[in-house]
């Protein structure tokens, strides 16, 4: 037990609480600017998972890492765009839609995986590429910080870039307006020549955009290759945080480094003798927790008024 308490205590635990929050950092950032248009990004898991595989598959073809990140993003724009063609032009419910893309992308990123790899279960066979780690200068002699925060995937960086860039959008610029006002009204934002499809279209696409950096950042920096289902719920989990920070920025960051947390958790209790159906059972559990709490506050406050 003492040993247990050392490594959660140790700075490799903080190290690894930053790299595994990631991946939902980014698709929360994308589902709070998506959200705040009035339209969630239900296909987020699916839109990670093809991203995913689309820069295995293009960093091994190009034998290039920037090639491989930004076929995945663009990847990510495209899966997300169709999704929004689904909702908004074909009207199809936003739900619906999303799961349908999800289980398609779940079998078919497998087919993809077979056609050009020859395998079902992962990438081993492909030479890809990975996005390299990054140590801070100066800030990297520091101890303890320096360890936690320094030496990391460069991505881990640019996911810290994702939520400035993502407050900036919505708090200083013409289209961060556009959508803030696009999702509180829509009729009203329509009554003074705002197009609402428009608005609602272009932040799914960049909501796309931030997930198809997080599923680049799981088959190229979490891990090396691109596993069957890789991605294991963490888009679902985004969209979670980003429900329980209100589709707010600071409060969805918050969230999504509390699930990290105890997917971190769940990391280092697979190095004790725990039944593994319970660790990875950990942060679903998390999230289940924080939905109630969530949901139980809201009504409270809604009882008040």
């Amino acid at each position: 037990m003492n040993g247990l308490w050392a490594l959660f205590l140790s700075p490799a635990f903080g190290y690894a609480i930053l790299r595994v929050t990631t991946p939902l950092l980014f698709a929360a950032m994308g589902n709070v600017i998506s959200s705040r248009a009035g339209v969630s990004n239900i296909a987020m898991e699916g839109t990670m998972l093809m991203s995913a595989l689309a820069g295995v598959l293009f960093s091994a073809w190009f034998q290039s890492t920037l090639a491989g990140l930004l076929c995945a993003v663009i990847v990510g724009v495209l899966f997300s765009a169709f999704m929004a063609y689904l909702h908004l032009y074909l009207g199809t419910s936003v739900i619906m839609g999303g799961i349908a893309l999800n289980l398609f992308a779940s079998k078919f990123s497998v087919y993809l995986l077979y056609l050009f790899s020859g395998q079902k279960g992962n990438s081993a066979s492909l030479a890809s590429k990975q996005i390299p780690l990054l140590n801070i200068p100066v800030l990297q002699h520091i101890p303890v910080i320096g360890e936690i925060v320094s030496g990391q995937n460069a991505l881990v960086y640019c996911s810290w870039i994702a939520v400035l860039f993502t407050w900036l959008l919505l708090a200083k610029t013409r289209l961060g307006k556009h959508i803030k006002a696009v999702g509180e009204n829509p009729q009203a934002a329509a009554s003074v020549a705002i197009r609402v499809k428009r608005v609602q279209f272009i932040s799914l696409c960049l909501s796309g955009l931030l997930a198809g950096f997080g599923g680049a950042y799981m088959s190229m920096g979490y891990l090396s290759m691109f596993t069957r289902n890789m991605v294991a719920g963490r888009g679902w989990i985004a969209i979670a945080a980003s429900a329980m920070g209100r589709s707010m920025v600071a409060p969805t960051v918050l969230t999504s480094f509390l699930f990290g947390l105890f997917n971190a958790i769940g990391n280092i209790l697979q190095l004790e003798n725990i039944p593994s159906e319970l660790v990875t059972a950990l942060p679903s559990v998390a999230v289940f927790s924080g939905l109630i709490i969530y949901s139980w506050s809201l009504s409270r406050k809604k009882a008040k008024h």
